[in-house]
């Protein structure tokens, strides 16, 4: 059986012709391969590749049974932001009361909004995490809906409904997909976001916005693809490989051509690991296949990606960045940096002023594909890392004499430069500190050297030229389930052993050979904040392409209609990191504001209206206040800059310019991260609950909100309640960080009337709760959290209002004004690019410590009563792999190479302490100082669940207010104590500091 791969990269498209009975041969099948340019309308260059790939065997195209390609042309529409490949798409969502104040195209880069937003509706329907209907579908609502987008012209459609992925029975994606095609006939496209991605309502159906966008140009394409083969006489079925490394027919990539976005790194780690016979054929019996890194080394850039023991490749974190829009549809974990080919070589000589020596930079610079005519061993100017390596004598390349007169000095000091990229772009992709097997392909891999620091094996497998092709013509068909189950009571054996089958199943469903097809992966991931052990189940199963399959595919769906009048562009070198500056990104601050010298806006009456800068300031800086903790301020945040460009106003007042009688209504969000990033608020929760406690407690109105906690997400939820109620945000909050329990406020710490009862939640579908009095502190939460989970473990939280006075006595005055500054520093330093002054600045404006600058090595997690304790730890960055001498070293801790920090956690960051070598520990922070670690890449605050592996991070502790840690109440209920940390001692890192006022000092 003979299959055709082919990969469209931006400078050649590769092809190769592989017989699969041969593939225990040496040549692992390989029969043919052939570098063809890649041509501006993509199929021509296709065309050519699989016609030498056939001349070069001399076979007859009716002997090839099947050809799959990679292309990279549907995502370069979205990178590019061409008008004339996007459409507009209407969005219907299925959500009853919720997610309105975080509407579809909230985070969508202008540009790109303008291109593709046709329609907006919202219709009942979405569940619950617990499989539960929030609201059943209604039919006449998406009628209307139908006759709307009908007025409009439009033809691509999205359905995105709360929590879809768990509708395994198809009520209310597919079924309202069903009206929508019987209500406007079968000329429309409809994609259901379930289809398309994972859990996370915003970037799933952001993911399907983008897929229904390219959906004409996308067909367009694949019937240029399909015309291609016909040209060549080939009647095989046509594949495209998607970013998993899986195989799906060209009339499935023509309905989710996102699924295809990225696929070409994961090709080329599929093929490297086939190539060097790592693949899971040839796994010996009872051997235990472990993790490989594959680095793809080009003309300009290395791509690095880790193979999985399962085959498959690592995917990306949680969410991902394409063309400036958040999403999370699958996709390979892949780490670019600019060393390649023609990477240039200079030399910088020695500085007396700096003391620095002589030392040799390889790129980011690169000749990239005009090699053969600049690099000096071509006859050209320009010194490249290929030069080097000729030079170095470790490879044949043009002419070596012209090369002789490289000094021996700047040989090995361009070498030495080389090996520590490659050393630090392989450690950074590793899970652990064990050595690993690194496949190394691409037409650049001459230049990396035969040994790198931290890896066991290097292996060079034949045709590692055109690895990317074989990874397509050798890509399986895969079935996935991703799923909440709820454990309780439940044989947990049982339920995942079920879902494995339902896997294999959907697998072979999709032309997999149920003789090769088995489970690859299985994920298991607890629920936060939940009471019934809700787990979310992640089961793949995949197995090679059967031979019936092939037989049996069908592409009618895109030969018999349309014409093949083909908008193809060149394919160009982009990666996923280059999409964010590719299109003007409105997502963020306006680009005509100087950040150097803006002023926030403090009115006559001295009130403080926030500008969309202000709030992404703010939200930055309750990030770092969340110290690890408090959810993400990022949809909050969406939902706040929504409000103003909804002509809404959220105006902050300070608590020295209102009355001391003011009352304040507290409010925060109690549940999970993992609900609240899909079911949205609609903006009635806190509101709801509010009303019922004022009625309770006979008050007719008040002045303001005032968050619970400034640290993450809820330091956000008052300008939300402002913006919704008209109300004021006061200059304050109730604990000046996070913290994972609602008893943990200074409220309850001192024990005040009305500290922590009466109270009332809601969940804004009209199921609101009063508590009016309660046993103790911890009773409050042990019944809020309960009734939580019963209202699908989200809700709206109103604390009993308090005066100003109150709320400055045993609260944090200036808190907002402190995550406003703390957000402003972060983003001049960024601006400026000095990101390692960014723990300085911080520490400027709150006392405190750098304690740490270096890599995670470790992360250790558990989920224990809806919480996730655990610990991190950081080992220092050794001298080699620090980027320069100004790694912001000299003002962390004194620590040896060998010592580490470990920081446990309890959903934030509770202690932090050096670990040494002899075993010793030395405590240097705990709570209620707050302990942060920034993402030293941008300064970004991290959260506890965003720790993984080779991350560089800074870790600074800053100074709690003294009402947590200057008296035995606030010790007692914030300290090491209250987490049974009773052996742990608390010593402040610094003296704190009062946040001055923005308002005072911009009214000064």
């Amino acid at each position: 059986m003979l299959r055709i791969g082919v990969d469209v990269g931006g400078t050649n498209t590769d092809g190769v012709l592989i017989d699969v009975t041969r593939t225990h041969e040496p040549a692992r099948g390989v029969l043919a391969h052939y570098k063809a340019p890649t041509t501006p309308d993509v199929s021509t260059g296709i065309e050519n590749a699989v016609r030498n790939v056939l001349e070069l065997a001399a076979l007859p195209p009716s002997d090839v049974s099947s050809v799959s390609i990679g292309t990279t042309a549907f995502i370069n529409a979205v990178l590019e932001a061409d008008a004339r490949r996007l459409a507009k798409v209407a969005v219907i969502r299925l959500c009853g009361p919720y997610t309105r104040q975080c509407p579809p195209f909230i985070d969508f880069p202008k540009r790109l909004r303008a291109l593709t937003q046709g329609h907006v509706g919202y219709v009942d329907g979405g569940f619950e995490i617990d499989g539960r209907e929030i609201l059943p579908l209604i039919e006449e609502q998406v009628i209307e809906q139908c006759a709307v987008i009908k007025a409009k012209g439009l033809k691509n459609i999205v359905l995105a409904g709360i929590f879809s992925p768990l509708d395994n029975d198809g009520k209310h994606e597919y079924a309202a997909r069903a009206i929508i095609e019987r209500e406007l006939g079968p000329d429309v496209n409809v994609v259901c976001s379930r289809d398309v991605g994972q859990v996370g309502l915003l970037e799933r159906e952001n993911a399907a916005i983008l897929n229904a966008s390219i959906l004409t140009f996308a067909q367009r394409t694949i019937r240029g693809f399909q015309r291609a083969m016909r040209t060549l006489a080939l009647s095989c079925p046509l594949f495209l490989t998607q970013n998993d490394g899986t195989l799906t027919t060209a009339a499935a990539a023509a309905r989710l051509p996102i699924r295809t976005f990225a696929s070409g790194p994961t090709n080329s780690m599929r093929g490297a690991a086939f190539l060097a016979g790592l693949d899971d054929n040839d796994t010996k019996a009872g051997e235990q296949r472990k993790s490989t890194i594959v680095v793809d080394v080009g003309g300009t850039t290395s791509d690095v990606g880790v193979l999985l023991p399962s085959g498959f490749p690592r995917q990306a974190a949680s969410f991902i960045e394409v063309g400036g829009v958040r999403t999370n549809f699958a996709m390979a974990d892949v780490q670019s940096i600019a060393l390649g080919g023609g990477s240039l070589v200079r030399v910088v000589e020695a500085d007396a002023t700096t003391g620095k020596g002589r030392r040799v930079t390889v790129g980011p610079e690169s000749v990239g594909h005009n090699i053969t005519r600049d690099a000096r061993v071509f006859g050209g100017s320009a010194l490249t890392a290929s030069d080097l390596v000729v030079a170095s004598g470790k490879a044949e390349l043009g002419d070596k004499t012209k090369v002789a007169d490289v000094s021996a000095e700047v040989l090995t000091l361009g070498m030495q430069r080389i090996k520590k990229l490659l050393e630090g772009i392989v450690d950074k992709m590793k899970t652990s500190p064990e050595d690993i097997t690194v496949l190394l392909v691409g037409g650049g891999s001459i230049v990396s050297p035969d040994a790198l620091a931290g890896v066991g094996e290097i292996i060079r497998p034949p045709f590692f030229g055109v690895a990317n092709a074989v990874g397509a013509a050798m890509a399986k068909v895969a079935g996935e389930i991703d799923t909440i189950e709820y454990l309780a009571g439940r044989d947990v054996h049982a339920i995942v052993e079920k879902i494995k089958a339902q896997a294999i199943e959907k697998a072979i469903a999709s032309g997999a050979d149920p003789a090769t097809t088995k489970v690859v992966e299985v994920v298991n991931l607890p629920v936060q904040y939940v009471t019934n052990e809700a787990t979310r189940i992640i089961v793949k199963a995949a197995g090679d392409l059967a031979p019936q399959a092939i037989a049996s595919v069908a592409d009618s769906a895109l030969s018999s209609s349309g014409s093949f009048d083909v908008v193809e562009d060149v394919e160009g070198e982009k990666t996923l990191e280059d999409a964010a500056g590719a299109l003007e990104d409105a997502a963020a601050v306006d680009s005509t504001v100087d950040i150097d010298t803006y002023k926030p806006t403090v009115l006559a009456n001295r009130t403080w209206r926030l500008s969309e800068i202000d709030l992404e300031w703010i939200a930055e800086g309750c990030g770092v206040l969340g110290t690890g903790g408090g959810g993400s301020p990022y949809p909050p945040f969406l939902m706040a800059r929504q409000a103003l460009r909804d002509g809404k106003e959220i105006i902050v007042v300070d608590p020295d310019y209102v009355s001391d009688k003011a009352m304040f209504c507290r409010c925060s969000f109690m549940g999970s991260p993992s609900v609240s990033s899909e079911r949205l608020q609609g903006g009635n929760e806190i509101p709801s609950s509010a009303r019922a406690l004022m009625k309770y407690l006979g008050a007719s109105d008040f002045e303001g909100a005032i968050s619970e906690e400034i640290g993450g997400g809820n330091g956000m939820e008052p300008m939300l309640v402002a913006a919704e109620m008209g109300k004021f945000v006061l200059d304050c909050d109730l604990m000046g960080r996070a913290y994972p329990n609602m008893w943990q406020t200074l409220p309850g710490a001192y024990g005040i009337h009305n500290g922590l009862w009466p109270c009332a939640i809601s969940d804004g579908v009209g199921n609101t709760l009063v508590l009016p009095t309660a046993r103790n502190n911890k009773a409050v939460e042990d019944i809020l959290r309960l009734v939580t989970t019963e209202m699908g473990s989200s809700s709206g939280v109103s604390m009993a209002p308090l005066d100003t006075s109150t709320c400055v006595k045993y609260g944090v005055p200036n808190s907002v004004s402190q995550a406003w500054r703390i957000g402003r520093a972060i983003a001049l330093c960024r601006k400026h690019n000095e990101l390692k002054r960014i723990p300085q600045a911080i520490l400027e404006l709150q006392n405190g410590a750098c304690l740490f600058v270096g890599k995670i090595v470790d992360v250790q997690r558990v989920v224990r009563k809806g919480f996730t304790w655990g610990e991190v730890t950081i080992a220092p960055l050794q001298e080699e792999e620090e980027e320069d001498a100004s790694s912001g070293s000299s003002f962390t801790l004194p620590v040896r190479p060998d010592d580490k920090l470990v920081i446990p956690f309890q959903n934030e960051n509770l202690y932090a302490y050096v670990l040494s070598a002899d075993g010793s520990k030395k405590v240097h922070a705990t709570v209620p100082d707050l302990i942060t670690v920034l993402d030293s890449q941008n300064g970004a605050a991290l959260g506890t669940p965003d720790y993984r592996y080779g991350l560089r991070v800074t870790v600074i502790a800053l100074a709690g207010h003294p009402s947590w840690t200057a008296t035995p109440e606030g010790l007692a209920c914030g300290g090491p104590a209250a987490f049974g940390l009773d052996n742990v001692p608390f010593t402040p890192i610094a003296t704190y500091k009062t946040p001055a006022s923005v308002i005072k000092e911009c009214s000064a």
